[in-house]
Parts: C-alpha cells; structure tokens; sequence
C-alpha cells in the first residue's frame, strides 16, 4: 500500500477490573493510505474508542508496533500537524467563540497570526456557520458545535482525521448532515478518516468498512 499515513501491526491491548483480564484487542493490524476513508464498527465495550486512542498517540498498546508515515514516534507537536480529532462529546471550551475554538487546534502548535485566523474564517464558512463565529458554544446546537469540532480537527491541515462516534449525540437529522460535511471536506482536503460509528449507513458511505469483534477485525 503506497502514501502509508499509519501502520498498525499486531496491537494487544487489555486493562484491568479488580482482579480480571479484559483483553480489549487481540493482535489487531490496519494500514491507512493519504486520502482514504475507512469505518470501524462493532458492540459497544469492543475497543473501538480503544482502538483510536492508540492510533492517534494518546495511549500505547501493551504490545505490537505502530507507524506514523514511517514513524514509531508521535510527539505531541508532531501529532498536532499530522492527525485531527473529532469526538463524540464535542469538546469546545464554553467560554470561547466558534471561531477560537478552531484556533485551539493552531494555538497548540504556538502560532497564531493572520493566516491561522483566515484559516479558522474559511473554514466555519465551509462548515456553514459563517454568521455563527463569534457566538460561543452554548449558544450553537449540538449539529453546530459538532460542526465548529470538524473545523478544528482541520485547523493545521492534518493528514489524518479520527472521528469516535462523531453524531452519537445528534439527531439523526443533524448526524446524517455531519457525516455528509465530514467526508466532503476530508475528500476536499485530501485528508484520510477513520470513522468510528454504531450507523452501518454511515459506516457504509466510506470506501473501507471494518468491524471490531473479539478483539480483531472480522468482514462486515
């Protein structure tokens, strides 16, 4: 597979509860091209958001190895630039506007200036929430706010988008328009995502459907 964003090969992963084993994953391999969209399915308590923490740097398997463009290392500047996030629970700062929130993701990279602020401008626009930028995050929907949360995770141009469970606290309605902007602008960016959803028609729209059971990936 050529362009290789993220390699994972082999990833075990398990916790305990109280004096129990969980084994979450079991030897779970995955490559993810530049440009392509990928679906993760499975039961809740499957190790999906598990699963994630691990490719996007926030959590270390017990034991297999992991590639970022070739890479065994993600520091954290490093990761700001490479993947965006997208989570379920939104994640904006209350006290910010619309338009700082996008300027999260540019800030923790320490650089602020004219062309981060057009950046966060043109992308509430493309996320249709232009006349929505100064207003702060109680005062959105909960489709907005998601919508303000793709503009971020798109702020530094990553090459990797990861999105858990994206329209688990919207209405239908408001799931199905974030999934179409979702994978509109990753296509327009040139971006890959990793979708994380319950929705098998959501799941279905991505090039690549997977689904986590066991531990392992099994056919849908």
């Amino acid at each position: 597979m050529s362009d290789l964003i993220l390699q994972a090969t082999g990833l075990h992963k398990h916790y305990l509860s109280g004096e129990r084993r969980i084994e979450v994953l079991r030897g779970v391999d995955l490559a993810i091209s530049a440009g392509e969209s990928v679906s993760i399915r499975g039961e809740s308590g499957s190790g999906k958001s598990t699963l994630l923490n691990l490719l996007s740097g926030l959590d270390a398997p017990d034991s297999g190895d992991l590639r970022w463009q070739g890479d065994a290392t993600l520091a954290p500047a490093r990761r700001g630039r490479l993947i965006g996030l997208v989570f379920q629970a939104f994640y904006l700062v209350p006290e910010l506007d619309a338009r700082d929130n996008v300027l999260l993701a540019a800030r923790l990279l320490g650089k602020v200036g004219e062309t981060e602020r057009a950046r966060a401008t043109e992308l509430l626009s493309r996320v249709g929430l232009a006349d929505r930028a100064t207003h702060t995050p109680p005062k959105l929907s909960g489709g907005e706010r998601q919508r303000v949360a793709i503009a971020r995770a798109l702020m530094n141009r990553p090459k990797l988008i990861l999105a858990d469970e994206p329209t688990g606290n919207l209405d239908e309605g408001s799931g199905d328009a974030v999934i179409d902007l979702l994978l509109a602008l990753c296509a327009e960016e040139g971006c890959a995502l990793v979708l994380v959803t319950h929705n098998a028609a959501h799941a279905a729209r991505c090039a690549r459907r997977l689904f986590l059971r066991e531990g392992g990936f099994h056919s849908v």
